[in-house]
């Protein structure tokens, strides 16, 4: 290791903050500024073209005056990459989040440079026995009404639309084309370009919208007959471009179809299956192994519950809890739909706020009780394993694969997406843990004497 390097040469002192806060006092020294700042010229003059220099032997002074504020941002850049190396080197500290530098004052390229920086720290947490927690579940029963209903899926999915000439219903399938008032940038996307405007389109009278409010106003379009849509976008929406906007649509109606399910023979046929019945025993296979997923969900819950109740109180993560009281509040404006209902939103913030508090502290305490036994039992979340989830959720959303990862990125959703897998795996681990007791069967009350 260089005896140079920058981290080595700040000097760091350390003050208990919050709970679960550390504050970082970093001082450069004239003498460190100094010696960064030298190689930091090198670097920008075997970068930059000088008129009448040869690359790497403009004068420093000339560099500086033609390039202060690109090198400052620069050294200011390195000098906190540098704080941040120093204290993540102690590898006792389990650092899970950090704000912005503090206190601080412009970079003089020839004085002392001195900052303050907030680390948030996981919280310590006394663990009982979480495993062989006693949970009482029903046994797996399967219904003639479960299998009905995995047939009925297929009958959906294999089902035909045909035109009609009736009004549009929901669940229709409208082909439409539509303009709109939105003023496109020359480097829009494909996909946004489609949004705002299409000559011919399929428009899914259902949930989630294709335009916001098209479910409202094309139910009861008829073919043939233009209609008119000012959509509100969601301040979440896919298309950055759109999100928060209104957007004014002439839509056009083409043709209307409707869905026409198929009968037991029709699915057979579809999915090449010998009989009716031979269709019926796979469903009822698919139908258990559903319900055998949903009991190990209902018992991993059960068990959480009771483990949350034997576990004390905590101090939380003051940035990490902030930040998940925001995604809550966001979460709870995702439903606002109209102005009428944002000025109602607004009226009761303060409930809203509550509300957020008391969801984002439960969150935040499952997430770290979740990372510890993760950490106890090293269970891990493996990088294939998020590919394949990104992958899935992208074809569920309807994007390019690349470009969902980097929406995600661009969002901060990476370390979430891996703490939800995260927590499913430990949930699933104290699930397959737990003492299952089998929850007796009602019994029937016995008909009263007449």
């Amino acid at each position: 290791m260089s005896k140079n390097k920058l981290s080595d040469n700040l000097i760091m002192t350390c003050k208990e903050g919050k709970a679960c806060v550390k504050d970082f006092l970093f001082v450069a020294d004239k003498k460190t500024v100094e010696n960064e700042l030298k190689n930091i010229i090198k670097e920008f003059s075997n970068m930059v073209v000088i008129p009448g220099f040869r690359k790497g032997k403009a004068p420093a002074k000339m560099l500086i005056k033609r390039y202060e504020k690109d090198i400052v941002g620069e050294l200011q850049r390195k000098i906190y990459g540098a704080a941040f190396e120093k204290v993540t080197a102690d590898k006792s500290l389990d650092i899970v989040s950090y704000g912005n530098p503090q206190d601080v004052a412009p970079l003089k390229l020839d004085d002392k440079y001195s900052f303050s920086i907030a680390f948030d720290l996981a919280p310590e947490i006394e663990l009982p026995e979480y495993k062989g927690i006693e949970v009482e579940a029903a046994p797996i029963k399967v219904a003639k009404k479960d299998i009905d209903k995995q047939i009925d899926h297929y009958r959906n999915m294999y089902a035909t639309y045909e035109d009609i000439e009736t009004p549009a219903k929901a669940e229709d399938m409208l082909k439409v084309s539509y303009t709109s008032d939105f003023e496109l940038a020359e480097d829009a996307s494909a996909s946004l370009k489609r949004q705002v405007s299409a000559e011919s389109n399929w428009l899914w009278l259902n949930e989630p919208e294709l335009i916001p409010g098209a479910v409202k106003a094309l139910t009861g379009a008829e073919k043939d007959k233009e209609y008119k849509l000012e959509a509100t976008y969601p301040a979440d929406w896919r298309d950055a471009e759109l999100a928060g906007k209104k957007v004014k649509y002439d839509i056009k109606v083409l043709g209307v179809q409707r869905r026409k399910s198929l009968n037991d023979e029709e699915v057979v046929e579809k999915m090449k299956f010998e009989s009716v019945e031979k269709m019926r025993e796979m469903f009822e296979t698919v139908a258990k192994n559903e319900a055998e997923k949903a009991r190990e969900a209902e018992i991993s819950e059960k068990v959480y519950t009771l483990l949350d109740k034997k576990i004390k109180k905590f101090d939380l993560p003051p940035n990490v809890l902030n930040g998940e009281i925001q995604n809550e509040l966001h979460r709870m404006a995702q439903g606002v739909k109209s102005e009428e209902e944002a000025e109602v939103f607004k009226k009761d913030m303060d409930a809203h706020k509550k509300a957020a508090e008391k969801a984002a502290e439960a969150k935040s305490r499952k997430t770290f009780i979740m990372r510890k036994i993760a950490e106890l039992e090293k269970i891990s979340v493996e990088q294939h394993e998020i590919d394949g989830q990104i992958k899935g959720m992208s074809a569920h959303y309807g994007y390019q694969e690349k470009e969902f990862r980097s929406m995600l990125e661009k969002a901060g959703g990476m370390e979430e997406m891996h703490m939800d897998m995260l927590s499913v795996k430990v949930a699933n681990f104290l699930g397959k843990e737990a003492k299952i007791k089998e929850k007796a069967a009602k019994k029937k009350a016995a008909p009263k004497a007449k």
